[in-house]
């Protein structure tokens, strides 16, 4: 793997998920990334299952999976934060680093002089990144914040799920989308205050906003409201802008069309045996399309249904027209193109022996960038990283005996 970013040091104190998220990624690139974690607990995603991942024996460890999804190529150093002796620790870690996330509740590392303005005084070159759910000023500042309720409050939920008339309610997506892109937008400014950086010769505080994410991501739906006036709503599988692109029923089984253009309509009715309807002023176009959705819809659902999947999914594609199965997860890392990719990888663990991981997305000259480290055990690395910064192995006995590591 190509390691572009192996000259930078990041100190993770962050935990649950968009922190981490943020710092698997940029160890994903290269980055030498010490997360640091409670005593004896660890993050919470550690025990955040089952499932938990079992060791060569069969026995479960304290990994839960949740933690082994964001914390890969990291190393782990335990420190009780409210320590005056760790915060010491912290600060003389933070002076050798380039980047620091923290995911606190705003004021508290401040109390401890781990803020941005204490770290920056040691390290005027520090990136230092503050992952919350509500951002670093505001009158909802020092309010907690989890996926769940930021995809409510920042109106996600109000345009997901099946309609009223279709007897829905509106509902979270699967996966917790919010803090996945909080880390991701992290990770981006983070990169770019290490460019800016290169320029200006100072580091700066980036403040991520879980809220102002999810605010952003409302994208095609906030500028249908702001520029058509209208309240967007849940449509189900239905695109409320491109028609047609929903989920229908074959003979056998359900299966997705996503139509892009007009192009893409004609080969669709093409593969129904009904190429007349491309010229239909009711459909002839995607914005007539969308109009006359409930006409089209019907059609379209009645030719579905006299085929099995497997002949539409042929028959289709053989018309350029994007579809594809409805997969289960199973079925995802079964797919011959998520295979070609290495989207699933196997790293060596030293208590179970070998872990899975979902790989990273990102690759560099035909190279994928994923760390070969696997996610660490709790505090597997504090002897070795407290050494790197001169801390003796009688200084370390005495920690370990306070409870400090």
């Amino acid at each position: 793997m190509p390691a572009l970013l192996s000259h930078v040091r990041v100190l993770d104190l962050s935990r649950v998920l968009a922190g981490p998220w943020a710092s698997q990624l940029l160890a994903d690139l290269g980055a030498d990334v010490v997360k640091v974690e409670r005593p004896g607990e660890g993050d919470d995603t550690r025990a955040w299952g089952p499932p938990f991942l079992k060791d060569l024996q069969g026995v479960e460890t304290r990994q839960g999976g949740y933690f082994m999804a964001a914390n890969r190529g990291k190393k782990s150093v335990t420190l009780e934060l409210s320590a005056p002796e760790a915060q010491e620790i912290v600060r003389r870690l933070a002076a050798e680093s380039d980047v620091v996330i923290e995911n606190f509740k705003v004021g508290t590392l401040k109390r401890f002089g781990l803020d941005y303005e204490s770290l920056s005084a040691l390290n005027p070159r520090l990136v230092y990144c503050s992952v919350t759910g509500f951002g670093q000023t505001g009158p909802r500042k020092l309010e907690p914040a989890y996926d769940f309720l930021i995809q409510a409050i920042g109106g996600l939920m109000s345009v997901t799920g099946a309609s009223d008339a279709e007897g829905g309610s509106p509902t979270k997506v699967g996966v917790p989308i919010v803090d996945l892109v909080t880390g991701v937008y992290a990770t981006v400014g983070i990169l770019a205050a290490l460019n800016a950086r290169e320029i200006t010769g100072r580091g700066e505080h980036v403040d991520v906003a879980m809220l102002d994410v999810q605010v952003g991501l409302l994208c095609n739906q906030a500028m249908n409201h702001l520029i058509g006036g209208k309240l967007p709503g849940r449509t189900g599988n239905a695109h409320p802008n491109i028609q047609p692109q929903q989920v229908f029923q074959a003979s056998d089984s359900a299966f997705v069309v996503v139509v892009g253009n007009d192009g893409q309509f004609a080969g669709l009715c093409k593969a129904i045996g009904r190429t007349e309807l491309a010229s239909d002023p009711r459909f002839v176009t995607n914005g007539v399309r969308v109009t006359h959705k409930p006409e089209l819809t019907s059609m379209l659902v009645e030719a579905f249904a006299r085929e099995s999947r497997a002949v539409w999914l042929k028959r289709l594609t053989s018309s350029n027209v994007p579809c594809g199965p409805i997969n289960t997860i199973p079925e995802v890392f079964a797919d011959e193109q998520v295979k070609h990719r290495e989207m699933l990888r196997e790293l060596s663990h030293p208590t179970a022996g070998k872990v899975p991981q979902v790989g990273c997305p990102l690759r560099f000259g035909g190279e994928q960038s994923t760390s070969d480290r696997a996610p660490p055990e709790l505090g597997a690395d504090t002897e070795a990283v407290l050494a790197s910064i001169g801390v003796s192995p009688e200084q370390l006995q005495a920690l370990r005996a306070s409870g400090i590591v």
